[in-house]
């Protein structure tokens, strides 16, 4: 474990696919450790900022962060007409649930993580990612296998549930979340008017592992939605879907998305109207060369 060595020369080496890497140059580590779960570095790059690193694989950093979170959260948030209730799994560095807690009508957000340690490394290294949000009245922070909560819970609880998870092919701690089962016990604690969303990696690099979890969320639920973000730190086109009976979040506008943004005291620094209006129109991106 160290905090702010300077390491000239140092980088951060990312597998973006099988056959393509991005190279990020470190300015300083903060901290480098492995918990019960996995290996934490929060560093700072030279291009990005300070950044969360998980396992070898970048999950946030301050030059880019709301692209990513921003697109997770609002989307659904706004389609939800009454959104008190929301449900969190993953989201290690507060910042899912400090979008989630910019809509005032949210009387309850429940973040559900499975390692305290990386939350509370969170809380000292990171408070520009979460604001404050771990200590919002509104927030309940649990301690504990996704999976397990949701089994615990009781039917029709959630009127959002936000899966902001590790990638699919990433990392083994978070592919369970990704199961077709466990989209049914997502759906048994969703009200029924209610939406969710997941992040689902690249549909480009890994274009037959986003088909399956796809395919799963399909299987469930009956009006789903694909887009996708370009973030400069993933080096790719981060992709999400949306899942839902009732709601159907490019049914909206952008006029209606603003207007609910005002209502809510909803500021961004990219999601607005015309955003979520190009979200769902522009067409996801498989490459023909993936060789997943």
């Amino acid at each position: 474990m160290g905090e702010l060595v300077e390491v000239p020369g140092l980088s951060v080496i990312e597998s973006i696919s099988k056959h393509s890497l991005m190279i990020a140059k470190i300015k300083k580590i903060i901290l480098a450790t492995k918990t019960k779960y996995q290996e934490v570095q929060i560093v700072e790059f030279e291009d990005f900022g300070r950044g969360l690193v998980l396992d070898g694989l970048i999950q946030s950093t301050e030059a880019d962060e709301f692209i990513y979170h921003e697109s997770l959260v609002h989307p659904v948030m706004v389609t939800h007409p009454s959104p008190r209730r929301v449900l969190i799994i993953g989201g290690g560095e507060g910042a899912t649930l400090r979008e989630v807690l910019k809509h005032s009508i949210v009387e309850k957000a429940v973040m559900v993580d499975i390692d305290g340690e990386l939350i509370e490394f969170s809380k000292k290294y990171l408070e520009f990612m979460h604001k404050g949000s771990f200590y919002d009245p509104r927030a309940q922070l649990v301690i504990m296998d996704g999976r397990e909560y949701v089994k615990k819970v009781a039917g029709k609880t959630f009127d959002v549930i936000i899966l902001d998870l590790t990638d699919p092919y990433g990392p083994e701690i978070a592919r369970k979340l990704y199961s077709r089962e466990f989209y049914r016990e997502v759906k048994r604690i969703l009200k029924p008017d209610g939406i969710i969303v997941t992040q689902a990696g690249s549909s480009f690099f890994y274009p037959r592992t986003y088909t399956r979890v796809l395919n799963n969320i399909k299987a469930v639920f009956s009006k789903v939605r694909e887009y996708w973000v370009w973030v400069p730190a993933f080096a790719y086109a981060c992709n999400f879907v949306t899942a839902s009976d009732a709601l159907d979040p490019a049914n909206l506008s952008s006029r209606y998305v603003n207007e609910v943004l005002k209502k809510r005291g909803v500021e961004c620094k990219v999601y607005s109207g015309d955003f979520h209006e190009a979200l769902f129109k522009i067409p996801i991106l498989i490459s023909k060369f993936s060789k997943e």
